[in-house]
């Protein structure tokens, strides 16, 4: 077969290169990483688990680290607008010519290994953060961690921000088998910072065996309110008075206190003053996390798709003025309805579903995910589409109201479409 050469030919390559989408393991990725050279996508690298806080995280330490002068490269996933989102530097995502040139390069690497299109991906985004010579690769581990493809990489240091129940038919039934496999990211003897303040036995177990350098929130690094701002604490004494994160929401705290934390981990080889670390959290963007895309009626988009980011996602809603809340709501077909839905229940006026199976392979049609919602008690509206859903919903919320678009990647996308946004 001839190479593609167009980056949307490339992505349908790697969706039909390996048996399964999803296929957990380091041993492909590790020996093609070995034959292109890539252990070491940058000089200073940074791995970013968790359930929830992974992309924000990522974004704070970006903005910081290029408040500095230096220059950044990121990995994340999954994308909502362009694939290109997943590889940015400075900010910038990559254009397509670059991803195909690190595309070409993986194709002739693998020789007879096949990859999964995270992989693929992964291998990608590092070839290119080494192409350009960037100072920092933030790298965001995908749903997993022990055997995440990000984890070929010795990150100099290594975040896993919260832990919680999602994805449990790849990594464990419950917090304390998923805090099992998210630890996994760790390295003896490097900063393991965990951001949730309340982790697994599981994790702490992990990295007192392997001897990580264990720093923990609320134990040796934390939060206090200050008048018009916030502190950053350390045990070993240090503080910072910073102003209130750009990215909304109370959980933003948490945040930006485990990526504050690495950087003070990495203070010696990495310095970063005061004045940089307050710049990056007043201009840290991370698309599709309570982002308005709308207005008149407000439209707020959130990738709440998991038990826990619903909780926090109530919170919000809760410490917003009183107005009618519509909900334009769809996650894919494994997702725990029940879990999402019940902290919303009393946040939400009316509820507005939309079809994701043309979107993707574990998406439901309208009617099923109605379905759904009708077992759990509430009455849902179903559209085919998440255009249509949202705007019968803005009909419904009226001009002084508040849409809330919020679930799968592919539902805020399909919102942020419909409000004619055509770049995240």
């Amino acid at each position: 077969m001839a190479a593609p050469d167009t980056l949307a030919g490339w992505l349908a390559h790697w969706e039909r290169v390996h048996a399964r989408p999803i296929d957990l393991g380091l041993e492909r990725v590790a020996a093609i990483a070995e034959r292109m050279r890539l252990s070491r996508p940058a000089p200073t690298c940074i791995t970013v688990g968790g359930t929830n806080g992974k992309g924000s995280t990522v974004a704070m330490l970006d903005a910081i680290l290029r408040a500095t002068g230096r220059v950044v490269g990121t990995y994340t996933s999954p994308h909502l607008l362009s694939y290109n989102e997943r590889v940015r530097i400075d900010g910038e995502c990559v254009d397509d010519a670059e991803l195909i040139a690190a595309f070409r390069r993986v194709e002739a690497a693998r020789e007879a290994t096949t990859l999964t299109y995270f992989e693929a991906g992964t291998l990608a985004a590092f070839a290119v953060f080494e192409a350009r010579e960037v100072d920092v690769a933030v790298l965001e581990v995908g749903m997993g961690g022990r055997l995440d493809a990000v984890n070929v990489v010795d990150a100099d240091a290594a975040i896993v921000t919260t832990i919680d129940l999602d994805h449990q038919e790849f990594l464990g039934p419950d917090r304390n088998a998923i805090g099992r496999e998210k630890a996994g990211i760790f390295r003896s003897g490097r900063p393991a910072i965990s951001g949730d303040r309340a982790p697994p036995q599981s994790l702490l177990a992990h990295a007192s065996a392997i001897g990580a350098d264990l720093q923990r929130a609320g134990v040796d690094f934390g939060v206090h309110d200050a008048p018009g701002g916030w502190t950053w604490w350390h045990r070993d004494g240090a503080s910072i008075d910073l102003p209130r994160p750009s990215l909304p929401g109370a959980f933003q705290f948490d945040n930006a206190a485990a990526a504050i934390a690495a950087l003070h981990a990495l203070r010696h080889t990495l310095p970063v003053s005061p004045s940089a670390i307050a710049a990056g959290l007043a201009s840290a963007r991370c698309p599709g996390r309570l982002q308005r895309v709308g207005e008149t009626p407000e439209v707020v988009v959130d990738v709440a798709h998991n038990p826990q980011a619903a909780r926090e996602l109530a919170l919000w809603l809760a410490a917003q003025p009183a107005r009618r809340t519509v909900a334009v709501f769809a996650a894919l077909g494994d997702k725990d309805y029940a879990g999402i839905v019940a902290p919303l229940r009393g946040a939400i006026d009316a509820w507005f579903v939309a079809g994701l199976r043309d979107d993707s392979p574990r998406g439901l049609d309208a009617a099923s995910t109605a379905a759904r919602m009708a077992a759990l008690g509430i009455a849902a509206t179903a559209s085919d589409g998440v255009a249509q859903a949202l705007a019968a919903a803005r009909e419904v919320a009226g001009p002084a109201g508040r849409v809330l678009a919020f679930g799968s990647f592919h539902t805020v996308a399909g919102a942020m479409r419909a409000c004619g946004l055509d770049r995240a």
